[in-house]
């Protein structure tokens, strides 16, 4: 019998339906999803040997679970995916608050409706989208938010008095039965309210204004939260922590290719931007390597950690500096600069918290050294290693062009340039073409310019050239001989 024909609880039982707690809701379909190789967390990307198995086992397990990692690690996504292990449809006692299973109500509405009319008690179906319920954990949440409180509205209306439990007006737990219930940055909530949920975890009692009801909700808890040797503002008590069966440990991308991933999925783009605007690849590696810089920085609290939502909005910028390029030099289509990577300050200077050595330097300071911390990082991978120490006489692959710089009045990219000109500008210096030549061979045409560019940047991080900029753009020099020439 379908759905849509099975409208009384009369006709539930003889379609032999049979009730399932979520928690083997989520573990049978988990099941099949394994058997069939189907990847239930589609979307989820680094997590694939270490977050997701432990998360199966924990599902596998009718765990409720608490995900603990630093910001923008995916905590709330992982636990709304959980959604699609659910159900298609449940069936609800029509008018039910609490979303009673027909053939095991809990609440006095339920019970009382099938007393009276029996089989022909009505129900309807509830969708497994609709059985996902949030609520972040803030310092003012009450008791009565979460488990509920005595509505004396209720009470008039239906002038009853405060001792009948029908004057309850549930919250958002009760409410939430046979769904998944997130309560994220649990360490906020304050300790007394942590307590008010020892007993629904573990024996499914709550308890408002003196009225113990015995409601064994059928739950599944995701808890998220930051570790607690971070936050300041609060922890997780341990009666609770006890009463959580799985704490599962997120963690960033160990990798740039798994972040460059993650940064291409979540980013948002206008179409056009898409079509007019070329990234290379060095430039996607050169921008998550920041973020890998700031995790290590001097400069960053890595207790507060740096959300992969860094990369996500630095991304954005960086295409939206190279197309308001575009459109004031009249190009119609640019390759993103090595240049425009200045653009991407306000996405880094929003999202990394500072310890006391950052906060002397300034947000913009520490913003520009975790740039060229990462240019740095990787001018090896691309272009023979500069060594610190080099004997006088030894001949270097960048000879030519420190020697071109030494004997030229320096060298100017002003952010004005049109593309044609910019290109120009760079084919100025022939040594950068014999670079390219013998150490990028096979290299994407597309590609060249930035790679250009990147070398010379390279080269000041290792004090082979000088770097200076101004507001028109940037210009590079031979740091001895404009010393000189400045005597």
């Amino acid at each position: 019998m379908k759905k849509e024909a099975i409208k009384t609880l009369g006709a539930l039982k003889a379609s032999g339906y049979q009730s399932k707690s979520i928690k083997d809701e989520l573990r049978d379909n988990l099941i099949e999803n394994i058997k069939q190789k189907k990847n239930t967390f589609q979307g989820i990307h680094g997590y694939e040997n270490t977050v997701i198995p432990e998360l199966e086992r924990a599902i596998l397990s009718r765990h409720n679970i608490n995900l603990l990692g630093l910001r923008g690690q995916a905590k709330t996504r992982l636990a709304r995916m959980m959604v699609q292990l659910l159900d298609a449809y449940i069936p609800v006692v029509e008018g039910s608050e609490i979303n009673d299973d027909p053939l095991a109500p809990i609440s006095r509405y339920a019970v009382e409706l099938i007393a009276e009319k029996g089989d022909d008690t009505p129900i309807t179906w509830l969708p497994r989208e609709d059985r996902f319920a949030e609520k972040l954990a803030t310092p003012d949440v009450t008791v009565a938010d979460l488990i509920g409180d005595v509505d004396p509205i209720k009470a008039a209306n239906l002038k009853l008095s405060y001792a009948d439990d029908r004057v309850i007006h549930y919250g958002m737990i009760p409410r939430a039965n046979r769904c998944i219930f997130v309560i994220n940055e649990l360490p906020d909530l304050q300790a007394r309210i942590q307590v008010a949920l020892f007993n629904i975890l573990q024996e499914g009692d709550i308890q408002i204004r003196g009225f113990k009801l015995r409601l064994a909700l059928d739950m599944q808890f995701v808890f998220t939260a930051n570790p607690e040797d971070y936050t300041n503002r609060g922890s997780i008590v341990t009666p609770l922590k006890d009463r959580i069966g799985s704490q599962i440990l997120t963690h960033y991308p160990e990798r740039v290719e798994t972040a460059r991933t993650i940064t291409a999925q979540e980013a948002q783009l206008d179409t056009r931007q898409s079509e007019s605007v070329y990234v290379p690849e060095l430039a996607k590696d050169l921008l998550e390597q920041i973020s890998f810089e700031a995790r290590e920085s001097e400069y960053v609290d890595v207790k507060s950690g740096v959300s992969a939502r860094m990369s996500i909005t630095a991304f954005e910028n960086l295409l939206s500096t190279a197309e308001r390029r575009a459109l004031l030099s009249g190009d119609r289509e640019t390759t993103v600069r090595l240049a425009d990577f200045l653009g991407v300050i306000p996405a880094i200077t929003g999202k990394v918290e500072l310890v006391y050595e950052g906060e002397q330097e300034g947000a913009d300071f520490v913003a520009n050294a975790l740039m060229e911390a990462a240019v740095k990082t990787l001018f090896p991978n691309y272009f023979p290693k500069v060594e610190k120490l080099e004997k006088h006489g030894d001949e270097t692959p960048y000879d030519d062009l420190i020697s071109w710089f030494f004997n030229s009045n320096g060298f100017e990219l002003l952010n004005e340039f049109d593309d044609a000109t910019y290109k120009a500008k760079l084919d100025e210096v022939p040594p950068l073409d014999v670079l390219i030549a013998d150490y990028q061979p096979e290299i994407d045409p597309k590609d060249v310019y930035f790679e250009k560019e990147f070398i010379l940047w390279g080269l000041t991080q290792y004090k082979k050239l000088s770097k200076y900029r101004y507001s028109k753009g940037m210009q590079f020099q031979d740091p001895y001989g404009n010393y000189i020439s400045g005597l």
